[in-house]
């Protein structure tokens, strides 16, 4: 019987795949209200740091699980 607090591999990979997606679109939508409402350009803002943090925090991810794979 598996631990339920375990997670595979697989769960995993998915988990912080909707974590990226998730914070892609909620950049996108405050990018999108922040330039087309006068005034909320603060939210524009908001939404580019967001994304860039997202981006960042995917890059370093990726970058550390490259270097686990054994050279063959």
């Amino acid at each position: 019987m598996r631990n339920t607090r375990t997670r595979t591999r697989h769960e995993e990979v998915v988990a912080v795949m909707a974590l990226f997606l998730l914070l892609v679109l909620v950049a996108v939508v405050l990018g999108i209200i922040g330039a087309a409402a006068s005034g909320l350009g603060y939210l524009l803002a908001i939404g580019i740091v967001v994304l860039a943090a997202d981006l960042i925090f995917f890059g370093a991810r990726l970058s550390r699980r490259a270097r686990r794979r054994p050279v063959r």
